[in-house]
């Protein structure tokens, strides 16, 4: 694994999961959320975000962490690892909810200075959609590139944590 693609509806962990990988690997770890966003939450460009992920994924190594439809392509056909947290709506939605508490006022470590944690309805909709809107178009797009990479799709935070498991014991961690 050097190449480590992780997505995931909003609230499924993937940036907690991304952060736990590079603790046991090392391997460097961008957030698309920390690339997308400007202070304020101001969005850069799909073209200037598609620009830092051509930087990146021509690296040796990385994880990346995050959805951006339009760079998704990008990172698969470059990833060796492709890791889908395919989580049920209502673990997704309580992710959401604990971290809102958690961040209250502040900025996420995975997201840039500036953009305090909120909630609002627009994201809520995003994620009610995700199930609908988003899941079927990526495991339809996982499945193209099933054969040549490392592909894990979990279900719940236990299918994660013996992944996790696996992964420090083969790092010897």
């Amino acid at each position: 694994m050097k190449k480590i693609m992780i997505v995931g509806s909003a609230g499924a962990g993937k940036s907690t999961l991304a952060r736990r990988l590079n603790e046991i690997i090392g391997i460097k770890l961008f957030h698309l959320d920390k690339l997308f966003w400007k202070p304020g939450w101001e969005c850069i460009s799909r073209e200037e975000l598609k620009e830092k992920i051509g930087s990146i994924i021509t690296l040796d190594s990385w994880i990346i962490d995050g959805n951006y439809s339009s760079t998704m392509e990008m990172r698969l056909k470059e990833a060796d690892t492709i890791i889908f947290l395919d989580f049920p709506l209502w673990l997704c939605l309580s992710g959401v909810i604990k971290r809102r508490f958690m961040y209250e006022g502040k900025t996420r470590p995975d997201i840039t200075e500036g953009c305090k944690e909120k909630l609002d309805w627009e994201f809520i909709k995003w994620i009610l959609t995700f199930p609908y809107k988003k899941r079927k178009t990526i495991h339809k797009k996982i499945k193209q590139y099933s054969e040549e990479r490392n592909v894990f799709v979990f279900k719940n935070r236990k299918e994660v944590e013996e992944f996790i498991s696996m992964v420090r014991k083969n790092s010897n961690v």
